[in-house]
């Protein structure tokens, strides 16, 4: 339940058909030959190793700018037809008159970009709410298993493996591996896989975090559940992957005090 990962993607788009339109070359009807823009026979594309069943440059170049404008679309695949797209193109590429007027293009593209934006704000608005009622029915379910512990400010928090080392203070740089969950149990982010530990001042990290470590000695592993006015709240990380009002979770190991704050 994240914000999706996709904005529409208008530049993307017009970047990759402006790659297809320069790469695109017309054939002659009776070789089959590209056909250069002054008219003349262009010379065969270059001999490449063999990729897709493709042994040309041209056709593998084709083939890959043909992928871009694909994915490009990928998030608009509903509001666009691909007949009228390709349409266009070779129209384009043949030096038709365009049916569009620069003029009509940009006001087609502006509301269009318009339109998606109060769409995609819509859909934000969605998540955020179905979120927040997500989080806060699981916490309150959370609260009653055994082990778990709520603070004034709504922070859960499990004791995995107790330490005894000192606990740090909210100016104090410590060092820590940790993996942090969606509630669906989607990984965001794990310092395990990357294979190296995290170093970071606590005041600079988002509230749910600098509470949660001062509650913990080194040495010890807690499992933290952070509610969203404690995360990343009603904004979430842009483009993903923690949605608006998204509850984390978090198993955190701290490894030591790097730097004392004073």
């Amino acid at each position: 339940m994240t914000v999706s990962k996709r904005s529409i993607p208008l530049a993307v788009l017009a970047f990759a058909v402006a790659g297809t339109l320069a790469a695109c070359q017309p054939l002659d009807k009776e070789t089959g030959k590209p056909i250069a823009r002054d008219g003349t026979e262009a010379e065969e594309s270059a001999q490449v190793p063999e990729r897709g069943g493709m042994r040309t440059e041209r056709e593998q170049v084709s083939y890959a700018i043909g992928m871009q404008i694909g994915e490009s679309l990928k998030g608009v695949r509903d509001e666009v037809d691909l007949a009228t797209v390709f349409k266009a193109v070779r129209s384009t590429v043949d030096g038709k008159e365009p049916l569009l007027s620069q003029q009509d293009v940009m006001e087609v593209m502006q509301g269009f970009g318009m339109r998606m934006q109060a769409r995609q704000m819509e859909e934000f608005a969605r998540m955020a709410e179905e979120n927040a009622q997500a989080g806060e029915r699981f916490l309150a379910e959370n609260a009653g298993k055994e082990g778990v512990q709520t603070t004034a400010s709504g922070l859960q928090y499990l004791v995995l493996e107790p330490g005894d080392g000192p606990k740090p203070s909210a100016t104090d740089t410590v060092r820590v591996h940790y993996r942090g969950t969606l509630l669906d149990g989607e990984v965001f982010d794990d310092s395990y896989a990357r294979g190296e530990p995290v170093e970071f001042a606590l005041n600079q990290v988002v509230p749910g975090w600098q509470e949660g470590l001062q509650l913990m000695p080194v040495g010890s592993k807690y499992r933290l559940w952070i509610p969203a006015q404690l995360g990343y709240g009603e904004g979430g990380t842009p483009g993903g992957p923690i949605g608006p009002n998204a509850t984390l979770v978090f198993e955190v190991e701290l490894l030591d005090i790097v730097r004392p704050g004073g």
